[in-house]
């Protein structure tokens, strides 16, 4: 999969003189609704005989257009979502850098300078998916800016049960801690990444040493709570037990961590960058009476984490 960074305005001397079906989209998770549009883009691309690309951009829209208290929280950071994509089979990647003059281009002006400008025989997107001002930059009025030069193809919402699949719906679940039901609409386990730094090493007095894990600024992590996962360290997955909130059995006033006690796992691992697959929720984090009784839930913590990965 080749990767195009453009701007506004084009520089056409970066774009492949060649057609594309064009799969436009942030695509952030790349969660089932997104695979829809680009399993369809691929089809068509295929049929034609030509390459599929992705029209997307590298940070969300919203961070222009609107006052965010802190940094937005994305379901795939920049890389992640490139490797998401390219398991779908895409071929080029065209990442446009967002920005203020970008986001005020009329409809028109958009589809003549990037959607032809990329050499678009069809555009597939998803039927809210917009690139403009909401009320005139929709898929239905697409085929009007479209004037007859590229086919419009708009794909239909992907629903689980009755509610529709979204980037913003599997955010809130996360928040919630309703990690199956954020699995369920991306299809497939929730992944994040980060770096092993040293802790307080309270947990290895415990009897549970933990990796304390720095997460990145723009990644979003589940709600605070107790977790079955999976962490990958020095090329190889193992099982663990997540655990991310303040700590607050060990005293008031502590800031919030994510860390995770890998299970049958002696070496020293600072410094290692890592990823984590959330499997399962297991449990809301609580303020024990005393040290005992948080190890006898520890003990209990470990036995549901290996019950659950020997029934998966």
């Amino acid at each position: 999969m080749r990767l195009i960074d453009l701007r506004y305005p084009l520089d056409v001397s970066k774009v492949l003189d060649e057609p594309v079906v064009l799969a436009m989209g942030f695509f952030d998770g790349v969660h089932l609704g997104h695979q829809a549009v680009l399993a369809k883009a691929k089809q068509v691309a295929q049929k034609r005989g030509i390459k599929m690309a992705v029209l997307t951009y590298d940070h969300h829209p919203q961070i222009v257009f609107s006052n965010i208290p802190t940094y937005f929280k994305y379901l795939s950071a920049p890389e992640r979502k490139l490797e998401l994509l390219a398991t779908h089979g895409v071929d080029i990647v065209y990442r446009v850098s967002f920005t203020s003059k970008l986001g005020n281009l009329i409809p028109q002006k958009f589809v003549d300078t990037y959607l032809l400008g990329l050499h678009a025989k069809v555009v597939v997107a998803g039927f809210d998916h917009t690139y403009g001002p909401k009320d005139m930059a929709t898929m239905a009025r697409l085929p009007e800016y479209a004037k007859g030069r590229f086919e419009v193809i708009e794909v239909a919402p992907t629903e689980l049960t009755t509610e529709k699949i979204g980037s913003t719906a599997i955010r809130n679940y996360l928040d919630q801690g309703k990690l199956e039901c954020a699995n369920a609409m991306l299809g497939y386990v929730y992944q994040t990444t980060g770096l092993v730094v040293h802790g307080k090493e309270i947990g290895r007095t415990l009897g549970y040493p933990t990796a304390n894990i720095l997460t990145p600024v723009d990644e979003r992590i589940p709600a605070v709570g107790v977790y079955a996962v999976e962490i990958y360290v020095g090329e190889q997955w193992y099982q663990g037990m997540a655990s991310i909130g303040y700590n607050e059995t060990l005293g008031g006033g502590r800031p919030k961590t994510l860390e995770i006690n890998i299970l049958d796992y002696q070496d020293e691992i600072y410094g290692e960058n890592i990823k984590v697959k959330w499997q399962k929720y297991l449990r809301p984090m609580v303020k024990y009476a005393d040290l005992p009784t948080l190890i006898a839930q520890l003990a209990q913590d470990e036995k549901n984490v290996r019950n659950f990965f020997a029934e998966k």
